[in-house]
Parts: structure tokens; sequence; C-alpha cells
């Protein structure tokens, strides 16, 4: 009898003493489970998994299978908030989370109002799943073009934000978007807004060092072949390191050309 306690004590102190390391999840709850592959302890003993925690607190699931899933639901969180899952496993062995993804905030946003007034754009939201930054973007060139980014708060209760802008003349049209792990843009109604400035011009139109603009503008200039060469915001650019040759410019609302001489 003896004999056969100090045996089973043994095997305790040789699976405590295995405990070696913990994958740490970090993410948003998004209403979805994880996953777990669970392999054999490396002794022989039981499975890898010995304890998962969310949040610091220890879940109550079935963890001594090849395979078992963390029901993140029982913990009743909302959609967006954040979360850490710990996995606690043994040593000689590692576990796979499956779909580590499900944690990853998504683009699910809603426009409850959004406005231009004078330089700055204001939008208000709701049902963010998650902080990921919105891009703002404007109409310029026949593009959409990048003139703004604002980190997302993420909550799902109204959530307010604003981002200076430049206006070319005539009519400006805006939006805003946010891209998630999935790749797939979420877009924003555009709101349109009419500017009183006046209409910018350049020259010389063979230019030996420096474009001269009448006003301040955002421009981007390209070679014949389409490779940008210069972009920026200003009344001047200095252009009398690049070569000789026939260049595309972008300035105000319009697209022209001009001769490097």
């Amino acid at each position: 009898m003896k004999q056969t306690i100090l045996i089973f004590f043994a095997s305790v102190l040789t699976i405590i003493s295995a405990h070696a390391g913990e994958i740490e999840l970090k993410g948003t709850f998004q209403g979805e489970n994880l996953y777990v592959k669970n392999p054999f302890a490396a002794s022989g003993v039981g499975f890898c998994v010995y304890e998962v925690t969310v949040n610091g607190q220890t879940t109550t699931d079935e963890i001594n299978s090849s395979a078992f899933e963390i029901d993140l639901g029982v913990f009743q969180f909302i959609i967006g908030q954040p979360i850490i899952v710990g996995i606690k496993y043994k040593d000689g062995c590692e576990p796979k989370v499956l779909n580590p993804e499900v944690l990853n905030a998504r683009a699910t946003f809603e426009i409850a109002e959004m406005n231009v007034s004078g330089d700055q754009l204001s939008w208000t939201t709701s049902k963010e799943s998650g902080a990921l930054p919105f891009i703002v973007e404007q109409y310029r060139w026949n593009k959409w073009v990048k003139v703004g980014e604002v980190e997302g708060n993420g909550s799902n209760s109204p959530n307010s934000y604003n981002v200076t802008v430049r206006k070319h003349s005539g009519e400006n049209k805006f939006r805003i978007k946010q891209v998630d792990y999935r790749n797939k843009p979420r877009y924003s109604k555009e709101v349109k807004s009419i500017s009183e400035k006046e209409i910018v011009s350049f020259g010389p139109n063979k230019i030996v060092s420096t474009i001269n603009f009448s006003s301040p503008t955002l421009y981007e200039i390209y070679d014949e072949y389409g490779g940008i060469v210069f972009k920026g915001y200003g009344a001047e650019v200095n252009v009398s390191g690049i070569e000789k040759g026939r260049y595309y410019i972008n300035y105000d609302n319009k697209m022209e050309r001009f001769t490097k001489k």
C-alpha cells in the first residue's frame, strides 16, 4: 500500500514539473468560439493542455481530449470587448489553435452622421466591433486618394471623430473606410462639399527647375511610365533633380502635363 501511494505521488510530481509553456491570444470578442487541437503529452500521461484562462479566469471547458472548444459565450462578453486567452501546456508538446482569426477586429461600423464644415470632416459611428483605423479618402484626379487616418475606438456605443482635410476648388467628395483582417474594405457613403477656393494654376509649361502654383495645393507628379516622382502639398516644387522629358502632374482638381527642359 505504501509503495502504491509513493508511485502515485511520483506521477503527480512528474506532471507538475512538466508544465512548460503558454500560448497567449489577444483580441476582441466577435461572437465566435476558439477550437484547439490538443496532442498527447510527451510523457504519455494525459493530454498536452492543462489549463485555459480567459481574461485571467480559468475556464470550465473539457480539455481532456484530442480537440476541444473554448466557449467564450459563457462569459457574456459584448461584441468588440477586449479579451486575452491563455492556453497552458506541458513540456515536449504544443497545442494548436485552429481559428485564432475569430478574435480579430472586423469592420462593422455604421455611420450615424457625417459632414464637412470648413476644413474639418467629422463623423459619428455605432456598432464598431474592435479598434481599427478609419482611413479618410478624397476623390481627386479620377480616383480616391488617402488624405487622413484616425484610430477607431472600437466600441459599440456612439463614437465621434474628426480630421482636417484640404479641399480643392469646386465640388469635393469624401468617404471613410476600414479594412479588417479579411482584407475587405467597408466604406461609408460619400459626403459632398462645395469649396469657394479659387481655381489653382501652375507654370511654366516648360520647366527648368521649379513648378509654381498660384496657391498651395496637393500635387502628384508622374513620369511618362506612370512612376510617381513627387507628391506633397505646397505652392512650389523643385524639380531640378529630375531628368529631362515629359511628365504628368495632378494638382487642385486637374490633371495636366509639362516638359522638364
